[in-house]
């Protein structure tokens, strides 16, 4: 494996909340995450070539369950496998984010149309945990969790919006997008602000359809200037 390749080092020095529990058979639910994690924060580069038997020790799981998690990936374009080649991190150029960020700003600005409509208490309330967890990330230095819990952000109001072909669509989107964000945009900077998704919580808590799109719109105008300035 060439010097790029995976360290498994790095990835086994697993952050006390990534810890598996004591016993607890180990599922691509729970490897997707880590794995993801790691990808995000760099430790499995883009120019990184690995196998699903290197990835198994690593993680201490069978490959079965790393090919489930790299063909997930695999359908959310963060990871490329080709037959009879070793799996590589996908690198979107500047033509490829824009296209992206364009798809998602169109058909965005329609789910939080249906989530105001359809938001309930408890939904708004598993929002917030989520904006909780994505800023206790942030502050902790955790990179790779606040990037991809800032996109589940995403796909929890896609969730709430009760649409399943855009809710599948913006799941070919949004990993893709923590992926550019992760590589592109600078390390020391907010990726993608917890305090516009509060904004966002709070208009649908209001059932403020108007705001709830003005403040997805400029969230998504923010981060598409952040990251062509970048690339």
């Amino acid at each position: 494996m060439s010097a790029h390749a995976l360290q498994p080092a790095l990835i086994t020095t697993a952050r006390p909340s990534m810890r598996l529990l004591s016993g607890k058979k180990t599922s691509g639910d729970d490897i997707y995450p880590r794995l993801f994690d790691a990808i995000l924060e760099q430790r499995i580069a883009p120019s990184s070539r690995f196998t699903e038997e290197s990835l198994g020790e690593t993680f201490g799981v069978s490959r079965s369950v790393i090919r489930r998690v790299l063909a997930n990936l695999s359908c959310q374009q963060v990871i490329i496998l080709r037959p009879n080649r070793r799996a590589q991190v996908a690198a979107p150029d500047a033509q490829q984010t824009r296209q992206i960020l364009e798809a998602r700003r169109l058909i965005e600005t329609t789910v939080v149309q249906l989530a105001c409509v359809q938001a309930t208490p408890p939904r708004i309330l598993q929002l917030r945990e989520l904006i909780a967890r994505e800023r206790e990330s942030a502050e902790r230095g955790h990179r790779g969790s606040a990037i991809r819990l800032s996109g589940e952000f995403h796909l929890e109001l896609a969730a709430i919006a009760h649409n399943a072909p855009l809710t599948q669509f913006l799941n070919s989107l949004v990993p893709l997008t923590s992926l550019i964000i992760a590589q592109h945009d600078a390390p020391h900077r907010a990726h993608c602000v917890w305090q516009e998704h509060e904004a966002i919580a709070d208009a649908l808590e209001q059932n403020d359809v108007d705001r709830a799109v003005q403040c997805m719109t400029q969230h998504l105008h923010h981060l598409q200037l952040k990251l062509l300035t970048a690339q």
